[in-house]
């Protein structure tokens, strides 16, 4: 494994958030089962957490499994929970030496109860640390993540401790699922797509998107580094214009 560090850009996210995308076109162009592309793509995460936490990005959130991907073959999503468990058992005492915070979001109702065991499992061992988090999006989706936070406020309008006119996006945005998280301000997409197909719907109003040809398992150090340098070299506006930053940034 790649262990060379490289110069960390003068810009730096505070949160990167990744589809990892292409894993069972890389294993079909090797004649391979889909699963073993989901195999290979283990590494490429080891890569990015080595490549962030070089970088010191605080926040890492990949898009492991969402709520739509219960409708591939059935023998494909058992071989991923299987996969999603043994990684859980493996890695976590692991993320916990290396100080990195393990948090699984999404509707985990669905899961077989051994696997909720095993994530919280994983969670608990990994509390302490404070280097970096590592959140992990499960039957996740963007959508689900936006309905669940409008229940919980309708469950505290019903229950008279709020009242509707007292519902701003910024409460609103405490509910989600990373309500105590910064913003994603990096969002990566591999294997060619361009789409952000249901993640993080709120959280990426105004993040930066960065697409790569790359399938998931080829995603390595270099091309993580490449995302961040590309980042460092955006001028990020947030509605205002170019002068307005620029002048902002010589005070």
């Amino acid at each position: 494994m790649e262990k060379t560090k490289q110069t960390v850009p003068a810009v730096v996210p505070r949160h990167v958030a990744i589809i990892m995308d292409g894993n069972n076109r890389w294993a079909k162009k090797r004649f391979m089962p889909g699963v073993a592309g989901h195999k290979a793509g283990v590494d490429a995460v080891r890569a990015v957490i080595e490549v962030c936490a070089e970088a010191k990005v605080e926040v890492l959130t990949l898009f492991a499994f969402s709520s739509e991907n219960w409708q591939r073959p059935a023998e494909e999503v058992s071989a991923l929970m299987d996969l999603f468990f043994k990684a859980l058992r493996r890695e976590a005492k692991r993320l916990n030496d290396n100080h990195i915070s393990l948090r699984i979001i999404g509707d985990r109702s669905r899961f077989h109860p051994e696997l909720q065991t095993a994530m919280r499992e994983a969670e608990a061992i990994t509390a302490g640390a404070n280097r970096f988090v590592l959140q992990i999006a499960a039957n996740y989706g963007g959508q689900w993540d936006i309905a669940q936070a409008a229940q919980r406020l309708a469950r505290e309008v019903l229950a008279g401790h709020l009242r509707p006119d007292d519902i701003t996006p910024e409460l609103l945005q405490t509910c989600l699922v990373t309500g105590d998280l910064p913003l994603p301000d990096l969002c990566i997409r591999t294997g060619g797509e361009h789409r952000i197909s249901n993640f993080l719907l709120w959280q990426l109003a105004y993040t930066e998107l960065y697409f790569s040809d790359l399938f998931w398992p080829d995603f390595k150090h270099d091309a993580m580094r490449n995302a961040l340098a590309d980042f460092a070299s955006r001028q990020r506006r947030f509605g205002k214009t170019s002068e307005q930053i620029e002048a902002g940034a010589r005070v």
